[in-house]
């Protein structure tokens, strides 16, 4: 999971190059929290990069395959 820091090169690095350099290590899922906009972009492991697969907002709730019995509203995240 990674949170947006505020700046254009510091978004720049976690969506872009964090993303691939997970991508290319093996990671299975990715999360990036932007809080100002108060949503959460997941990317999965499809093949063999890191693919979108949502973006959430805070009426939705976030789950994962890798954590079976996990679940968090979004709208909780952000209070």
């Amino acid at each position: 999971m990674e949170v947006l820091s505020p700046g254009v090169e510091n978004v720049r690095r976690d969506q872009e190059v964090k993303l691939k350099l997970y991508s290319s290590r093996g990671v299975q899922e990715y999360w990036i929290v932007n809080w100002q906009l108060q949503q959460i972009e997941v990317y999965r492991r499809e093949q063999a990069s890191l693919r979108l697969i949502a973006t959430l907002f805070s009426n939705d709730v976030l789950s994962s395959p890798l954590l079976p019995g996990f679940n968090c509203s979004i709208a909780q995240l952000f209070i």
